[in-house]
């Protein structure tokens, strides 16, 4: 069963370049989204801890801690909802799903299109408003389903879990800045042998397979908004924007303004 088959929309609050939240940590008596429309901020649930931005959904159940920091000026859309579970007790909701915590998400043209719509419906409480903000809620809860169901690479046979860990980690955090360091330490390994056991197992390095991921976001964003060059670098992990044509320069010989122009159609 799909999240969008028993999501039912609460309420929903679209806050525009909030320099910091009026409490860090918080209860809520209802699941939680924070959806990003720009900037970013670190959050803590339970164990997952991260830092997210344009992409990203955080989720936090009910009656749980949730803690959060922002980073940079954050417009985001803040929605409460419930599950509805009825007649469906096998179901244990945000574990099936992997509803808690961040879900980064691949198809930003379609992510985008649902913030729009529920930016120019923020003030709207009517009953029509409120309706088409429980569809929206619905389809961001089955993007994200659709995406952990059908787009999450296989693991390779034979990868030790702690590599599996890694790759986890750095696909869930790869737009927010990383410490390789940290994450070997995490993994009771040295940054050699994560570097070189990883390479043996996915052909990459741990900092080759997070260049990809970024460069990846890079070209969608490229190819489907009209951001510039800065604010693409921000969501993608990146300091700047010289810093993110340098780097793309290199890896797929043009720079992201010429991209643009011959995959643009």
């Amino acid at each position: 069963m799909n999240a969008q088959d028993y999501a039912r929309f609460v309420s929903h609050v679209y806050w525009d370049r909030k320099e910091r939240f009026a409490l860090e940590r918080d209860l809520y008596p209802h699941w939680t989204m924070f959806a990003v429309q720009d900037g970013r901020f670190v959050y803590a649930i339970a164990d997952d801890e991260g830092e997210a931005g344009f992409g990203d959904l955080v989720i936090c159940p009910p009656h749980t801690s949730f803690h959060r920091r922002t980073v940079s000026p954050l417009s985001f859309h803040f929605l409460h909802f419930g599950l509805d579970t009825e007649g469906h007790e096998s179901l244990r909701p945000g574990e099936e799903l992997r509803l808690t915590g961040k879900i980064s998400l691949a198809d930003t043209e379609r992510l985008s299109s649902d913030l729009r719509y529920l930016k120019l419906l923020a003030s709207e409480r009517d009953r029509s408003a409120q309706a088409h903000k429980q569809h929206l809620l619905n389809d961001l809860l089955r993007l994200a389903s659709l995406e952990q169901a059908y787009l999450k690479a296989p693991v390779p046979a034979g990868i030790p879990p702690e590599l599996q860990q890694a790759h986890q980690f750095m696909t869930a955090h790869a737009y927010a800045p990383l410490s390789m360091r940290n994450l070997a330490d995490s993994l009771a390994l040295s940054p050699v042998q994560l570097t070189r056991r990883f390479r043996a197992a996915y052909g990459l390095t741990p900092s080759e397979f997070v260049t990809e991921l970024r460069l990846s976001r890079a070209c969608r964003l490229l190819e489907e908004t009209t951001l510039s060059i800065d604010k693409i670098a921000s969501r993608c992990g990146y300091e700047n924007g010289f810093y993110l044509s340098r780097v793309f320069r290199h890896k797929r010989g043009m720079t992201p303004s010429f991209y643009r122009k011959t995959h643009r159609v």
